[in-house]
């Protein structure tokens, strides 16, 4: 009896030895492990681009072609405006959970006016104190929202919105139909209106070389405010002159916070969870 006794305690003795070399090796195994910052930063993740919630501010300058939308028309022609310039300031964010949107908002020193096409029968310019053509400087104040759609390296935009603005002076031409007044080729007469508003809106694309992004734009603005008071001429039957500008522009843009939020902190944390997560399998 004691002899059996003995040799089951061996055996017993012999397993939970067995057992506990097993639970080493297996907690040896299965044993989270510590890696240097050096390894980590050695480890591919595959990154994937997460446009971050951040803001923009930059400088744009463009020229383009103005006309004038008569009501009753006239004939006339495209005047070129060398000067369409000031800043912008945008702020992307997400909508329903998407990260395409953005509101931009600016400040502008920009030009528009009108060359009338002469016509021997019929003195177009005379209603207009003699000028066959005028140059209005305009301060200009859009508000735009924004959808884009972007890649690591490219964007692509398209904006509609509202301005405001103020026209500042006024440069006037005389042409075939004689001489402009005096007292009125530089300045605005009583029946000028000198508010301005009206709705913008473009397309263009992007360059994105962080933290500068080069933007190229083609936006179109039409004004809902006449160049003069529609009964200037007669109390019964209403003239209306509304500027119209097609603009071509270039600007460079300074991301104030980051575009992505991919820092090196956390391109490394992403590798750890990585290492860790295939480690644990």
């Amino acid at each position: 009896m004691k002899r059996f006794i003995t040799i089951i305690l061996i055996i017993s003795a012999y397993i939970s030895a067995s057992a506990q070399e097993s639970l080493g090796s297996l907690a040896n195994r299965y044993a989270p492990e510590t890696y240097t910052d050096e390894f980590l930063d050695t480890v591919t993740v595959n990154k994937t681009l997460v446009v971050n919630d951040y803001s923009l501010i930059g400088v744009q300058y463009g020229a383009g072609l103005s006309q004038i939308y008569w009501n009753p028309s006239q004939e006339q022609d495209m005047v070129f405006i060398p000067k369409n310039f000031g800043v912008t300031y945008t702020k992307y964010g997400q909508m329903f959970g998407m990260p395409f949107f953005a509101l931009k908002a600016g400040v502008f020193y920009a030009q528009e006016g009108y060359q009338f096409k002469y016509n021997e029968e019929y003195d177009y310019t005379y209603k207009i104190e003699g000028a066959e053509k005028a140059i209005m400087d305009v301060l200009e104040v859009p508000m735009l929202f924004q959808v884009h759609i972007d890649s690591w390296n490219f964007k692509i935009m398209a904006e509609v919105g509202f301005f405001g603005g103020y026209r500042l002076g006024i440069h006037r031409f005389p042409g075939k139909t004689g001489s402009v007044k005096p007292d009125v080729e530089h300045s605005f007469i009583d029946t000028d209106r000198r508010i301005d508003y009206g709705i913008k809106g473009g397309v263009g694309m992007a360059l994105v070389f962080d933290p500068i992004e080069v933007h190229f734009n083609v936006s179109y603005k039409h004004s809902l405010s006449s160049i003069y008071e529609p009964d200037h001429a007669s109390q019964y039957y209403y003239r209306y002159a509304y500027p119209m500008n097609l603009i071509v522009s270039a600007g460079v843009h300074y991301q104030i916070s980051k575009r992505t939020g991919k820092t090196k902190a956390a391109l490394k944390k992403e590798a750890k969870e990585l290492v860790y997560g295939i480690e644990g399998n």
